[in-house]
C-alpha cells in the first residue's frame, strides 16, 4: 500500500459545485418530452400513427436528459 501523500490538495468551493438552474430544468424537461412522445406514440394519437420515428425521439429526448443529469451537481 503506498504511503499517503503529503500534498494538500484544497477542497472545491461549493460555489463552483452548484450547477446553474437550467441544468435540472433542461433534464426533466427531456425526460418529460420523451415519456409523452412515446405514450402518444402507443396510443397513436401523433399524426401518421404509430412509427418508429417517433419511438426513435422519444427515447433520444430520454437519453438526452439522462445526459443532462450526469451533469446536475
Amino acid at each position: 500500500m503506498p504511503p499517503p501523500s503529503s500534498r494538500y490538495t484544497p477542497p472545491i468551493p461549493r460555489s463552483v459545485k452548484v450547477s446553474p438552474t437550467w441544468v435540472p430544468v433542461l433534464m426533466f424537461t427531456l425526460l418529460a418530452i420523451g415519456l409523452v412522445v412515446i405514450f402518444c406514440n402507443y396510443l397513436g394519437v401523433l399524426p401518421g400513427g404509430t412509427k418508429n420515428t417517433y419511438l426513435l425521439v422519444g427515447l433520444g429526448s430520454i437519453l438526452g436528459g439522462i445526459i443532462t443529469a450526469t451533469q446536475y451537481h
